[in-house]
């Protein structure tokens, strides 16, 4: 098939165009290569793909409109995935316009393009912070999520509204995924596992929020990779059973699905850092904080839906998720 991804200089798009082009796909990478973190970083993700016959790199923003239009007519691709996004609940905090620039204008920006230009399928990020306040675990996409605790959180809510309006009015096929604190090699610099492996190595303390006692369900790259790939080849479909008298959040009566991606095992932050720790060899040094503003305490997935369609549940182990990011931590950055 040919498919856009966007988001491709990024960890999930990266990965994910990569394993396309394994299976013999063509692919359309569009990523703005933006200094939200190091540039060099994303530039290495791309030097992965970008030889490769069967990928077209595209350099430009998704919230440019033109330039979105002019590549739909262009390209005209059968599917489309879109990673493409300014992420970091707590970087939304400090810098609101940037999430509603990528995460809503140019999110409509992709809608308009799979709408105009006879896209079969349209699979797009969401995210574990839709659940915001919900307390009942573990999260099911049966849930409500109409209580979001961050601006980022909300614009995946939006996102979500945004594509099933689209799937209502014009039958486009929409899927969105909420990933579960997504870890592996060649991961973003701003979360955790990153933050952690480097303040370890260079002998400084650790930042623990919550005093390390939030739970999390973290999810190996290739489970997620897993995952895109077998929602974006099974084409979301409307429900027959669903009704308004009784609305599922979780379907629709248009083709429209919302799946969790986690590892549907949560642990506890400690228990993460003591990994990481063997991973390493080296203990860390912990500063113990007060949870942050628009955190969740604890994350948890619930993953049956995924399961029932596409016949996939995540399963990589901590211990051994940690241990390949470490391996190539060291490789990457020579330590």
């Amino acid at each position: 098939m040919k498919i856009l991804v966007t988001g491709t200089a990024g960890f999930i798009g990266n990965h994910l165009a990569l394993k396309l082009l394994e299976r013999g796909d063509e692919v359309i990478g569009i990523d703005n290569l933006n200094d939200y973190y190091d540039v060099n970083l994303k530039k290495s993700r791309l030097a992965r793909v970008l030889d490769h016959a069967n990928f077209t790199d595209v350099r430009a923003d998704i919230a440019d409109r033109e330039t979105l239009e002019q590549l739909f007519r262009t390209h005209r691709p059968q599917r489309v995935v879109n990673l493409a996004a300014q992420a970091g609940v707590r970087y939304s905090i400090e810098n609101p316009h940037a999430y509603i620039d990528s995460n809503i204008v140019g999110f409509i920006n992709i809608l308009e393009g799979c709408r105009h230009n006879g896209v079969e399928h349209l699979v797009y990020a969401s995210s574990s912070s839709v659940y915001g306040a919900n307390e009942t675990m573990p999260f099911s996409v049966h849930d409500n999520v109409d209580h979001p605790l961050s601006l980022y959180a909300a614009s995946k809510k939006a996102n979500e509204l945004m594509a099933h309006t689209y799937s209502n009015l014009y039958q486009l096929p929409t899927t969105g995924l909420r990933f579960f604190t997504v870890y592996g090699p060649w991961g973003r610099p701003d979360m955790a596992l990153f933050l952690f492996t480097k303040a370890i190595l260079d002998g400084k303390k650790i930042q623990v929020f919550n005093y390390g006692r939030h739970r999390r369900d973290f999810t190996y790259i290739d489970d997620i990779v897993e995952g895109v790939i077998r929602t974006l080849d099974t084409v979301a479909q409307p429900n027959p059973d669903w009704r308004g008298a009784k609305p599922d959040p979780g379907t629709s009566r248009a083709p429209w699905r919302v799946y969790n991606i986690g590892n549907q095992s949560p642990v506890e932050l400690m228990k993460y850092i003591e990994v990481l720790e063997q991973a390493l060899g080296k203990t860390a040094e912990k500063e113990l904080l007060p949870l942050q503003p628009g955190d969740v305490p604890d994350t948890y997935a619930d993953v049956e839906a995924l399961v029932q369609d596409v016949g996939y549940k995540p399963c990589t182990q901590i211990e051994e998720g940690i241990a390949r990011f470490v391996e190539w931590y060291k490789k990457y950055y020579k330590n």
